[in-house]
């Protein structure tokens, strides 16, 4: 189990489209490995490379539904399509979202309400996944990582400007900065 640093918002890395993996080899799936046991020790249900300093197009998902069914994959390569996300202002209690990437806030953010992922595994097999909910919200927020986005990126009006002040607040905003799952306090 290798548990890696997870970049912090203002890291390069984090705000610059990823480049498509081209080796599906054991490297590759110790990294994906890898990152299965971060997002697990952070706790996350999803990770994007980017976020551990790979700017490579993959990420990995583990989420379980309230019908207690495990989604758990890692998507490399991936096409998302997503339905037309609803008009008006997003919900504080139920669209609310984290990222390990800005720590220890949750801000609300309007998503589309249904996705088709279709991606490689990391035998380089392609698989589809069709997702509702909160899976398919998952999918969106590990697609915007690999496009150099950040959903505080996507905020608008007044969570925009609370996001920016904690930015502020935090320090963050500049490269370099990390944190450590299971070692580390994120939230500064």
């Amino acid at each position: 189990m290798a548990v890696l640093p997870i970049r912090i918002c203002g890291d390069p890395v984090l705000h610059s489209p990823a480049s498509e993996v081209t080796g599906f080899d054991a490297d590759l799936a110790e990294l994906v490995s890898d990152m299965y046991d971060t997002m697990a020790a952070a706790p996350g249900v999803g990770l994007a490379g980017p976020q551990v300093g790979v700017a490579k197009r993959l990420f990995v998902y583990d989420w379980t539904d309230d019908s207690d069914i495990r989604h758990r994959g890692a998507a490399i390569n991936p096409t998302l399509w997503i339905s037309p996300p609803p008009a008006g202002d997003a919900d504080p209690e139920t669209e609310a979202e984290g990222c390990l990437s800005f720590p220890g806030e949750r801000f609300p953010l309007r998503r589309a309400a249904s996705a088709v992922l279709q991606a490689f595994d990391v035998d380089g097999e392609p698989f589809e996944v069709r997702a509702e909910g909160w899976l398919a919200r998952i999918f969106q927020h590990e697609y915007d990582h690999l496009d150099g986005l950040l959903y505080v990126d996507r905020l608008t009006d007044g969570y925009a400007r609370t996001a920016a002040k904690v930015e502020r607040k935090q320090g963050w905003g500049v490269p370099g900065q990390s944190w450590l799952p299971g070692v580390d306090h994120p939230e500064g």
